[in-house]
């Protein structure tokens, strides 16, 4: 028996369409007015209470077999329990840490077919510190002490597949997750027995085609994209021919998508900067060019979209008018009441990266240019790329496992940070990765800079350079400027995701940004600060000293007022010096950076020397309380500082021995592959402190962790208050 169902959702004057619903005995067919037998809900996986949608697609359920059978499978990912612990941005770790550091999917925003991985999870070893992290997490709150209960779908890790965000604005979409990745709770993945990437492809089609959305639509009303839901849905059976068709489209997508991410610093697929991607005589005609190039591929997308769309319609047999509703996609009596959000603080649950769009900014594509420039001053990218020395390597198959790092990078054969410049390479850059923001140094950042754009552009150089200081700093039209006061900001912004922030050219200044140093993280070494106060700070506090005694030397027995301003302007240089340079004494002893700590932790210690940049500042100074509490003594830099409170949590928590390399101190396996505390460990623990302990850097610290919050860099000057 058939019940009459009314729907007018969409109409504007709702009384008017609800009134015409009723009077009409035969409306436009799947507009407003439902016929429906209500035991064919029971069709549809769990029975959902979708009046608005046909017969046909409803027995679409019963007809075809669901995702989850014939050799394919979803499954959910794991959760750490500590995401600050175990995950990093996947630039910030060292270099050939692939065999500590694996690709972590983690949901994201809304992108099908390409979404680069930009997170790392700490897999040393197989996870297994992590492992027994989590199997100490468990049995300390009465479950269950088996680490897969936390780490799900662990069979299928570092396996090709598809990956998609749970949560996310813009709806489902799942794109190639490639081998060697783990996949996490908030970004569940999917696979092809035997498969090494072939039937993904055309996999990966069907899952993004709007037929198969709307089957999804049908079975929720709101909430998220749940492996269940995915695993119920039906996938048409395909011929050969079908496949490779559909395929080869997935194939084509993908490969626009990373094309245009080519342009992104932090990914795997950079190569160059947008405004070197393309050609052009000034840098508004390359902006314009590369605008162009963009809507193109967006335009090419489009129609890979419509053409797959239509080839799994008529694989799905879907009629005109469900054709019609479908393009008109389904508006579920859900869709205004947006199911509540327990995590919506997590990081992955915002679309922090939409999808792009045509639109074009210059001044954007201006501090891209510029950052990559500065990337190739300090030996981060490979300035022959650009110049044409290089040529690109081919692009790698949609599931081919992740590079070490991207091809914009420059590194040696076999993947590894050079540690000098290369023979025949046209450019120089600091060994030791450290630069400064001082005009006529042999290091100025500056100078650098402009030495890559000379290389670059060569005879237009010169415009090139003004083009991009009126970008960047409309006012003064001097690039100086922009890099003392927001290229840092910038810089940050950039390196950015999932609400992790991890810089890698790290300034340090004075509180007026009159003078900065910068260090590249990779290049930094436990001599870093030692050769930054030796080799430049003292100096130029000399340097500045002297030129105060000279200008009162010179000035009038009575000076005038220009004068007495010139001279109150050097005083409050040198005072800032002066504390930078005390504040740089104090850390050079401590400073022994371990990347894996991460960004944050790494530069803790260091929050004094950042007063330009408040909110990280703030941050930084946030990490070193904590670290200073022993809430983050996992990390190499507790270790480093504490040892002696560190080295026996070791004894109480395997996790922590094992990350320390003491597992074998104070833990043995006591069969069954369970592992317990040792009576007596192998070795005394006032040993163990005793070896790791520094009276350098026990005093250093004492001096550091005694200094007020106002002391040293932070003082302020007439200058930087005013």
């Amino acid at each position: 028996m058939k019940t009459v169902f009314l729907r007018v959702l969409d109409a504007d004057d709702k009384a008017l369409a609800l009134r015409t619903a009723i009077r009409d005995a035969n409306p436009t067919p799947g507009l407003q007015r439902f016929d429906v037998d209500p035991c064919s809900f029971a069709i549809v996986p769990r029975a959902p209470f979708a009046y608005w949608v046909s017969e046909a697609l409803r027995n679409l359920f019963v007809e075809l077999p669901p995702f989850g059978a014939e050799g394919r499978l979803a499954a959910s990912g794991g959760k750490t329990l500590d995401d600050f612990r175990w995950i990093r941005a996947a630039w910030e770790v060292p270099y050939l840490a692939t065999s500590t550091w694996v690709g972590f999917s983690k949901g994201g925003a809304f992108s099908p077919y390409y979404s680069d991985i930009h997170l790392v999870l700490d897999w040393k070893d197989d996870a297994r510190a992590l492992k027994e992290y989590l199997v100490t997490y468990r049995r300390t709150r009465g479950w269950s002490p088996n680490w897969t209960a936390e780490l799900h779908g662990s069979e299928h890790y570092l396996r090709p597949g598809l990956t998609w965000p749970r949560r996310t604005q813009g709806g489902l979409s799942l794109r190639a997750m490639p081998a060697g990745c783990i996949f996490g709770d908030k970004g569940p993945a999917t696979f092809v027995v035997g498969d090494d990437g072939g039937s993904l492809l055309a996999l990966m089609a069907i899952v993004n085609s709007k037929i198969f959305r709307a089957l999804i639509e049908i079975q929720m009303a709101f909430g998220s994209y749940e492996v269940g839901v995915i695993q119920r849905t039906p996938i048409p059976n395909l011929s050969n021919s079908e496949s490779d068709a559909l395929g080869s489209l997935a194939r084509r997508a993908w490969s626009l998508k990373r094309t245009l991410d080519s342009r992104t610093e932090t990914s795997h697929a950079f190569v160059l900067p947008a405004i070197l991607q393309v050609s052009g005589g000034t840098v508004d005609e390359r902006a314009s060019c590369w605008g162009e190039q963009v809507r193109t591929m967006n335009i090419e997308l489009g129609t890979i979209q419509t053409e797959i769309d239509d080839l799994c319609l008529d694989l799905y047999h879907i009629g005109e008018t469900d054709r019609l509703v479908i393009g008109q996609g389904f508006k579920n009596a859900g869709d205004d009441l947006r199911e509540p959000d327990a995590d919506a603080d997590d990081e992955n649950d915002q679309d922090e990266n939409p999808e792009p769009d045509d639109q074009v900014d210059i001044g954007t594509l201006a501090a891209e240019l510029m950052s990559w420039a500065v990337g190739v001053a300090f030996g981060r990218f490979d300035i022959r790329l650009a110049t044409g020395e290089r040529i690109l390597p081919s692009e790698p198959a949609p599931f081919a496992r992740l590079a070490i790092c991207s091809p914009g990078m420059l590194t040696g054969r076999d993947g590894q940070l050079v540690t000098d410049v290369p023979d025949g390479y046209p450019i120089k850059f600091p060994a030791n990765g450290i630069l400064v923001d001082d005009l006529g140094h042999a290091y100025d950042l500056t100078k650098f800079v402009k030495c890559v754009f000379d290389e670059v552009f060569m005879k237009g150089a010169e415009n090139c350079w003004a083009e991009i200081c009126a970008l960047l700093e409309p006012n003064q039209h001097d690039i100086r400027s922009w890099f003392a006061s927001r290229f840092f900001e910038h810089h940050i912004k950039s390196h950015c995701q999932s609400r992790r922030k991890a810089p890698v050219i790290w300034q340090f200044a004075v509180p007026s940004g009159r003078f900065s140093v910068w260090i590249y993280a990779h290049r930094s070494t436990a001599d870093s600060f030692f050769q930054i106060q030796n080799d430049l700070v003292a100096p130029k506090v000399a340097h500045e000293e002297r030129q105060l005694a000279s200008l009162v030397q010179d000035a009038s027995p009575i000076p005038s007022a220009k004068e007495r301003r010139e001279i109150a302007d050097q005083e409050a240089l040198v005072a800032e010096l002066r504390a930078f340079l005390e504040e740089v004494k104090r850390v050079a002893p401590l400073w022994n950076p371990v990347l894996d700590d991460g960004v944050t932790l790494t530069m803790a210690p260091l929050w004094r020397l950042v007063p330009q940049h408040k909110a990280w500042q703030k941050e930084l100074k946030s990490k070193w309380v904590e670290l200073v509490a022993g809430k983050y003594d996992w990390s190499h830099a507790a270790m480093h500082f504490w040892p002696e409170r560190v080295i026996p949590k070791c004894a109480l928590d395997r996790s922590l021995a094992i990350a320390h390399g003491l597992e074998d101190v104070f833990w043995a396996e006591v069969g069954d592959g369970r592992w317990g505390p040792r009576e007596t460990p192998k070795r005394p623990v006032a040993d163990l402190v005793r070896e790791r302990t520094s009276v350098a850097v026990k005093a250093a610290l004492r001096e550091l962790t005694e200094a007020s919050g106002q002391s040293g860099a932070n003082a302020k000057t007439r200058r930087s208050s005013s």
